[in-house]
């Protein structure tokens, strides 16, 4: 285990050195969620457009569920495991670039948990209408790299909370499928 979290700090240290100051400015914004609003405005346009009204409301409602469920899971693993977060790692803060702080623990990241576990149940709902819903994949791999590049997550918080992330959505696709045939057999 010990040669697993050596290579994550050698990995992160690799990761977040590509930054550079004049892109700090951008990361910062693609970090925060509000920002990703655009986005997500679009993303439920277009499963309006397909599904309805009612059958939107549904997806918000297990949207809004999957987070709430992901976030108080990743708390409580964060809170057992208190892996400090590299911006607080006094074997190499002095060496990384801190764009961001916080004093919270790292494992597993939330950002990215989140974001997959949303983008997983998206994903599963509209890919039999788009094509190309496979992009919208690229929504948790830049909101969670910002992480990195910011100096507040290790790759493998990255990756660990994209497994759980992952996990949540297709449990949450599977619950809102039983839902929806049992009280929206009209919707299928």
């Amino acid at each position: 285990m010990e040669k697993i979290i050596q290579f994550d700090k050698q990995l992160f240290v690799f990761l977040n050195g590509l930054g550079s100051e004049q892109f700090d400015g951008l990361w910062l914004l693609i970090t925060k969620q509000l920002h990703w609003t655009p986005f997500f405005v679009f993303v439920f346009y277009l499963l309006y457009k397909k599904v309805g009204w009612k059958h939107l409301l549904l997806i918000l409602v297990s949207i809004a569920l999957l987070i709430t469920f992901s976030d108080q899971f990743t708390n409580l693993v964060k809170n057992s495991v208190q892996r400090l977060r590299p911006c607080n790692d006094l074997e190499i803060k002095d060496i990384i670039r801190i764009v961001k702080a916080s004093d919270t623990f790292s494992y597993f990241s939330g950002h990215a948990a989140n974001s997959m576990a949303t983008t997983v149940f998206v994903f599963l709902i509209l890919k039999k209408y788009y094509k190309y819903a496979f992009l919208l994949f690229l929504f948790p791999l830049i909101f969670a790299y910002s992480r990195i590049y910011l100096g507040l997550h290790f790759p493998g918080d990255i990756l660990s909370g994209y497994f759980f992330g992952a996990l949540f959505g297709l449990g949450f696709s599977k619950l809102y499928t039983v839902f929806r045939k049992k009280y929206f057999p009209e919707s299928l």
